[in-house]
């Protein structure tokens, strides 16, 4: 091997051979010096420091080693300290999955959304707490819409080779009894198209299953509810989708049977994932289309909510405070910009840049200036 070695002294400190520490680089340094001519290489811990020149891009060079490194166990960072470039590379510590946390918010969000269910019901949960399972049909058809966005997002990573954690339910005391589903994705993103995949896969299929959703609401009876003591009642805005689906059945008007408005909450909350900023689902979409063109996207789209916020409220006279209050979550939300794949070059082909366009173009579909009012 070549590049002069400096195990640290910490190694030897802690009785670590020479074996142990040419072993791990004999297993990575092929791979590394088709892209980065290495002069030195020195040793902390577990930690290990290839000094040299990159072959290639900078940008690429972890695009290229992130595979290989990953099958072996490694994750790694270029750096350029001190005028040189290093490759920093650890072994990758592997934490066992605590199913049971999914498994109890899923649970805890199935209740509290069965609850919700019931209320719209007009079930009196005070006197008679065990008609809560009337809610059941909302139950399933929220976590339908919820669940399936989510689940996309996970086989999509999956298949890109991404790490990423099962569906967290938030279970929450808002109107719908949850706050939705979030994934964590943990290591980088690959590539654009891998970015563009995992993006556009959870709207929708989300969507899919809203629309599902929806045509088997429309077609179920609006139950006779007499509104409960002191309870807070909303009018909800049919955006342009729902109404289309509506005319498709042969049903009008907003009192919708409680499955047909889950599917009303997937669209909306299809139409606030494809908002193109920061990390939202539409940033990602656009992020992969645009490359770092889509940040100017992002940097507008807080302006171009608050001016609709504006505008609803002083014009429209209606309640437009919820385009305000996403104007100000995504101003903080999209500061910190988007991270880079490691294949950020590689740009999208037709057919993905189609779909993009179309799924923008759906998420439109679902928008509607005044999506609820409080009946007063």
């Amino acid at each position: 091997m070549n590049p002069k070695m400096k195990p640290e002294i910490e190694d030897q400190r802690n009785g670590r051979g020479k074996s142990e520490v040419e072993e791990s680089i004999s297993r990575i340094y092929p791979f590394i010096s088709r892209v980065f001519d290495v002069y030195e290489i020195q040793k902390s811990g577990d930690i290990l420091y290839f000094f040299g020149t990159p072959k290639v891009d900078t940008e690429n060079v972890m695009g290229e080693l992130w595979a290989p490194l990953e099958q072996r166990g490694f994750g790694g960072t270029l750096k350029y300290e001190l005028g040189e470039h290093v490759i920093i590379v650890a072994p990758v510590k592997k934490s066992e999955e605590k199913i049971w946390i999914n498994l109890a918010l899923f649970m805890a969000t199935g209740f509290t959304t069965m609850i919700c269910g019931a209320w719209m019901f007009g079930v009196n949960l005070t006197s008679d707490p065990i008609q809560v399972f009337r809610g059941l049909p909302f139950t399933l058809a929220i976590l339908a819409v919820l669940g399936s966005h989510e689940m996309a997002h996970y086989a999509m990573a999956r298949y890109h080779g991404m790490k990423t954690s099962l569906p967290y339910f938030i279970p929450f005391p808002t109107f719908i009894g949850t706050m939705g589903a979030v994934i964590r994705y943990k290591g980088p993103i690959p590539d654009r198209k891998a970015l563009f995949d995992v993006g556009v896969a959870g709207p929708l299929v989300g969507l899919f299953v809203s629309i599902a959703v929806t045509i088997i609401g429309l077609n179920l009876d609006v139950p006779e509810i007499n509104p409960l003591p002191d309870s807070l009642m909303f009018e909800i805005g049919l955006p342009p989708l729902f109404v289309m689906i509506q005319k498709v059945v042969g049903v009008t008007g907003s009192n919708l049977h409680p499955v047909a408005f889950a599917g009303w909450v997937g669209m909306f909350v299809t139409l606030l994932n494809l908002l193109p900023a920061g990390q939202l689902d539409g940033g990602h979409v656009l992020r992969a289309m645009l490359g770092k063109k889509a940040d100017r996207v992002s940097s507008m789209m807080p302006r171009i909510l608050f001016l609709i916020g504006f505008y609803v409220i002083y014009w429209l006279k209606g309640d437009g405070f919820i385009w305000i209050f996403w104007a100000l979550f995504l101003w903080a939300f999209a500061a910190a910009g988007h991270p880079s794949p490691l294949h950020d070059k590689v740009k999208l082909d037709r057919k993905r840049i189609l779909i993009g366009i179309l799924t923008f173009i759906l998420g439109l579909l679902c928008f509607t200036l005044i999506p609820f009012k409080p009946i007063t």
